[in-house]
């Protein structure tokens, strides 16, 4: 069954994408569709009936054998495996029925240009480097899979490729995504030279090894557990598009509406946390390394949710919110709490790729406008878009009853984050805290502004921050063709609000459901991701006194002089030398799942009363007192442009990279090829061999005693050469 989930979406992307000349664009693109369902139905029968307990290993075929290096194409099937099927082919699967709808006419393309067929052909060639990634048995595989998705990533964000906009974000999707994989390629190349293996089974059993062997890289020595680790997460910060390789992401969404759904909200953007999540056996032995993950997404989830409170492209609103909330989910496992990242990843998908297919159907229905200032009132012309978006948005910005398990998914997944960084680290919870609150109120706006008020589809008469036009370049990409004001709003068709209902299921019920398998009590989550038993806690006042330590505190040590009594089967497995048995890996110290569940009231309830004030703050901003934004934006004008131009992020890399690129580019090629190279090829083509030419044009005079003269000369030469050297012999 896994090996079909697997080869389906291949399948279908050869038929579809070389067969259409034979069978036609649509029977291509319905067969792509079909085989990617296909998928997504096997993968939730695999969800719901894989026992967790067994990881299968199944061998497709040998790859590459190179002395101690073996590696097979084999699927690893586990829960961790089992969850990321489902998401990736749910979403795909909904994602090619949508585009059925949103790609009918496609105002890029002339009449008659077939475009179709590459679009969904891409589309499930991208589904298929994603499952090769989530199913790899080994490093080699998953790297595979890391770049395939980065080629499919590039030929989706430039499908539009007559649009410079769409080439240039589509080349900076791939270039800084190569920063990122080149950090996981060193990770990778470490843990061979290190364990002499690739395999995941050997990598995990050697972790308590690596946590005490140090090697030497770059400029010191380092401890190797947290140095791979550290790799490792670089890879993933540019997939994961966290702060530093996170630019991007907003420009990614030059792609059609659906790719925006496919990529950035819940397939090739989570694996990053995927990957942590994967490699969890090495982190749990990699202290420093997490707490730099846990620091990191922190910082991501809060400078996304700074930007996102002033872009205007619907787009761009949600594309930072995506990269916001791949920030709590490294937090969640940047702690240790890899079960709640997982669990945020699985409802994010739901409710993140319905706004973003929500937002295309608002696209859709505007003729292609994407400016929020240029909507308002949608909301009776588009009702089933509308409710689709409000379930989106109360689900991402975490709407429940406190204190209970009730709630769209957001509510519960968030939360279990935020108690979880409250154990592991008092810094990223107050970051998390505040970024919930901005979630909140820049999702209320993109409602308050996308369907209340009054239309304002003839232009900025009403523009939302007043200033807006000065930065309008830094924003659009030229998306906002106001002629297209005067049609009138409608309703996408059936194809296209079938998925939004669909998703909508999971945005409301998937957190509800899963809520104890991913956060419940430790021995449902233990079960739920085939981990052994645990052992009994210790009292609550040592746990108060040890709080926050395996962030700070490397685990093995005391892993490993555990008392005989007390060994875990983890402390067996790392004495032994065995892979530790489950999908996940909670090492002997790592008590915070346990303790997430023992915090304060107060700090289950902030995250509900951060969204409560986004909400009032975002009610009060655009619908009681439309005035305040644009004043507010005047008053502080450099806050603003400094948030609307994404914190310069872009500005500064290119007077660091591009620009010293560029002048190192011109200095090589005028000085270094121009000057040196041409000078000196060109000094002797044109100066000293000429010279020597005319010396030897003057030698040959036509006069018979000049030779007989040279002749001479040159007898004399040779004897008195012989002479002198055979005197020294």
């Amino acid at each position: 069954m896994a090996t079909i989930i697997l080869f389906a979406p291949l399948i279908g992307a050869l038929i579809c994408g070389f067969g259409w000349r034979f069978i036609g664009e649509r029977t291509g693109q319905v067969i792509a569709t079909a085989l990617v369902f296909l998928a997504a139905i096997l993968s939730w029968i695999v969800f719901l009936t894989h026992d967790p307990a067994q990881t299968t290993h199944t061998v497709i075929l040998r790859w590459i054998e190179s002395g101690s290096l073996g590696t097979e194409w084999a699927i690893r099937l586990d829960r961790l495996t089992s969850i990321m099927l489902v998401v990736v082919n749910s979403v795909s699967a909904l994602v090619h029925l949508y585009s059925f709808g949103y790609m009918a006419h496609d105002e890029n393309w002339k009449d008659g240009e077939p475009y179709k067929a590459r679009f969904f052909a891409y589309l499930s060639f991208f589904t298929f480097t994603m499952l090769m990634l989530v199913t790899s048995d080994n490093l080699v595989q998953m790297f595979f899979g890391w770049e395939g998705v980065g080629v499919a990533s590039y030929l989706l964000i430039g499908f539009y490729y007559k649009k410079p906009s769409a080439n240039a974000a589509a080349m900076k999707a791939f270039i800084v995504n190569r920063v990122g994989d080149f950090g996981f390629a060193l990770g990778i190349f470490g843990l061979f030279y290190l364990t002499d293996s690739i395999r995941f089974d050997d990598v995990f059993a050697a972790a308590p090894t690596l946590a005490e062997t140090n090697i030497s890289f770059l400029w010191g020595e380092w401890n190797a557990a947290n140095l791979i680790g550290v790799l490792l997460f670089i890879g993933a910060m540019g997939k994961s598009a966290q702060l530093f390789l996170h630019t991007w992401l907003p420009d990614a969404m030059e792609g059609p509406t659906p790719v925006s759904a496919l990529i950035h909200a819940a397939t090739m953007v989570t694996a990053g946390v995927f990957l942590v999540c994967r490699m969890s056996p090495v982190y749990e032995y990699a202290p420093q390394a997490l707490f730099f993950i846990t620091v990191l997404g922190a910082c991501t989830a809060f400078v996304a949710a700074t930007i996102g409170l002033v872009q205007n492209d619907i787009k761009r609103v949600i594309a930072y919110s995506t990269m916001s909330q791949l920030g709590y989910m490294f937090v969640a496992a940047g702690v240790g709490v890899y079960s709640v990242a997982m669990f945020h990843l699985f409802t994010h998908a739901f409710f993140k790729a319905m706004l973003f297919l929500g937002a295309g159907s608002v696209i859709h229905a505007t003729h292609h406008e994407q400016d929020m200032r240029n909507y308002g009132g949608l909301r009776k012309k588009i009702p089933l878009t509308f409710w689709a978006m409000m379930i989106g948005t109360l689900a991402i910005t975490g709407v429940g009853i406190p204190l209970t398990h009730f709630g769209f998914a957001g509510f519960l997944s968030k939360d279990a984050v935020i108690e979880s960084a409250y154990v592991g680290n008092h810094f990223a919870f107050w970051l998390l805290v505040v970024a919930a609150g901005f979630t909140s109120f820049y999702s209320w706006r993109l409602m308050f502004l996308t369907f209340f008020g009054t239309s304002r589809a003839h232009g900025h008469g009403h523009d939302d921050h007043g200033h807006g036009h000065d930065s309008h370049g830094h924003d659009d990409h030229g998306h906002d063709d106001h002629g297209h004001g005067h049609h009138e709003p409608h309703e996408s068709p059936a194809v296209m609000l079938i998925p939004l209902g669909a998703l909508a299921l999971g945005a409301v019920f998937s957190g509800m459901v899963w809520y104890n398998s991913f956060f419940g009590e430790e021995a449902s989550v233990r079960s739920f991701f085939g981990l052994p038993a645990a052992v009994e806690h210790a009292t609550e006042g040592e746990h108060a006194a040890t709080e926050g330590e395996h962030a700070t505190e490397a685990a093995p040590a005391t892993t490993e002089a555990a008392p005989a009594t007390e060994a875990t089967t983890e402390t067996h497995a790392a004495v032994t030398g065995e892979a530790p048995q489950g999908a996940i890996y909670i090492g002997a110290e790592n008590h915070v799942l346990h303790e997430a569940h023992l915090v304060p009231k107060w700090v289950k309830v902030s995250p509900f009363i951060a969204m409560v004030l986004g909400f009032l703050m975002a009610f009060q901003f655009y619908i009681r007192r439309p005035d305040l934004p644009g004043r507010l934006a005047a008053s502080q004008r450099p806050l603003y442009l400094f948030l609307l131009n994404k914190w310069y992020f872009d500005e500064l890399y290119d007077v660091v990279f591009v620009r010293t690129a560029k002048w190192l580019g011109a200095f090589l090629w005028k000085r270094g090829d121009g000057n040196l190279i041409d000078g000196s090829i060109n000094g002797v083509a044109m100066g000293i061999i000429p010279f020597f030419t005319r010396l030897a044009a003057r030698a040959q005079s036509g006069y018979l005693f000049h030779y007989a003269f040279a002749m001479v000369l040159g007898i004399a030469a040779l004897i008195t050469w012989m002479t002198l050297s055979g005197g020294a012999h």
